[in-house]
């Protein structure tokens, strides 16, 4: 590969900000050399709703991040998420062809196409497929299992999929700054690989990505993501509720919820009061901590439930040892992952970012960014880049995480 310094833009364009990250890759290492922030306009539930407001801010943020880095990115990794992206499960298998039945790379092709060959409905387009590991007569082949002997090869893909103009919109917005983007990075699957180790993948674990507008998730078995999903509630909803019930601005109800919300509440006493400002100036209010600590906790409860019933049987505690790790902006409520471990049936913890990363990005809401700068850097490394580079974005946006 060459050793030409490649600058890598990482965007996630979420419903209360739009990060950006500027990554120099040498081909050995990347170095994060720029960040840019900027609130978030036109984008609801992960969504672009107005292309005009998005565009602007999304370029604000891009243009601080290389301002910072003083260098312009070659090109874009987009996060995504939002409701419309949907999963489903196919597994395909096929009997080893070679009279000694030693497994060659023809039999891996011909079962790995088999298994992500299922139809989609109209209008619907490949976001990532996920393959999970191979099995060669029932035993689990963590590796490729090219030279392997056996009868029978097996093997799944957890397929996720989304609206094709969703999709569209998304990237319309990068290409308006005169950007390629290079791939679009499952936003569960960028945060969920910053915040668990390999062991923990290993062993099983469920990461939960808690933004603004949506919550992503991603449970790994065997090393590998097993399955993935969104749900069209964040951290907003939980101001929300707050406003509701208090009949209070989203602002004010936004300042109550990051100064006393709770996962779990904690006030025992009825009449304990909260000031709103706590200035004592005309329009201070005082609030019952309880109520506040009530509304937050039955959020918190009924979005980690959700998340469960989606998982289904695809999760058990047994087959969890890695437990829950929440990140994302949302995952700061205090008391959230004592919240998680009671709905889960398992340990639960804050994820953090690696050690390798810079005081001021460790923030859980940068995960997802960070995340995707990683799954740039792997892009780049792969033997198929150039002919990747040559197709453009939509005729490889399926290869990330479908090696086969």
């Amino acid at each position: 590969m060459s050793s030409k310094t490649t600058f890598i833009g990482a965007v996630e364009i979420g419903t209360s900000k739009v990060t950006a990250l500027v990554g120099e890759y040498t081909g050995r290492e990347i170095v994060i050399i720029g960040c840019g922030e900027c609130s978030s306009r036109g984008v609801i539930k992960g969504s672009v709703v107005d292309y005009r407001s998005a565009t602007e801010c999304t370029h604000n943020a891009l243009e601080i991040a290389e301002r910072d880095a003083n260098e312009r990115v070659d090109h874009v990794y987009l996060a995504q998420t939002g409701g419309h992206l949907e999963g489903f499960y196919n597994e395909a298998s096929v009997n080893v062809k070679a009279a000694d039945n030693m497994i060659e790379m023809d039999d891996i092709r011909t079962v790995c196409d088999l298994a992500k060959s299922k139809d989609l409905p109209l209008g619907r387009m490949v976001v990532h497929n996920i393959r999970r590991p191979f099995r060669v007569d029932g035993r689990l082949v963590p590796t490729l299992p090219e030279h392997l002997v056996g009868q029978r090869l097996e093997v799944g893909y957890w397929t996720v999929h989304g609206q094709e103009q969703r999709l569209a919109d998304n990237i319309h917005v990068i290409r308006g700054f005169n950007l390629e983007v290079r791939e679009l990075v499952l936003s569960s699957l960028a945060s969920g690989h910053m915040v668990t180790s390999l062991e923990e993948r290993q062993n099983g674990v469920l990461a939960i990505d808690i933004g603004a507008g949506t919550t992503d998730y991603v449970l790994y078995r065997n090393g590998a993501p097993h399955t993935t999903g969104v749900v069209a509630v964040g951290g907003a909803h939980f101001t929300n509720d707050i406003s509701i019930g208090l009949r209070l601005t989203e602002g004010q109800a936004e300042k109550l919820k990051l100064r006393f919300g709770r996962a779990v509440v904690q006030s025992r006493d009825k009449n304990e009061k909260v000031w709103l400002d706590g200035n004592f100036a005309i329009g201070d209010r005082q609030f019952s901590r309880q109520a506040i600590e009530s509304i937050a906790s039955a959020r918190a409860w009924e979005l980690l439930e959700v998340v469960r019933k989606k998982l289904g049987h695809a999760f058990a505690p047994e087959d969890c040892a890695g437990g829950v790790v929440l990140t994302g902006g949302g995952a700061k409520l205090p008391a959230l992952a004592e919240c998680a471990a009671k709905v889960f049936g398992t340990t639960s913890r804050l994820g953090e970012a690696p050690s390798w990363v810079a005081e001021n990005l460790r923030d859980p809401g940068f995960h997802t960014a960070l995340g995707i700068l990683y799954y740039g850097v792997s892009s780049l490394g792969d033997h198929t880049s150039a002919s990747r580079r040559k197709g453009g974005f939509l005729r490889n946006m399926t290869r990330l995480f479908a090696s086969t």
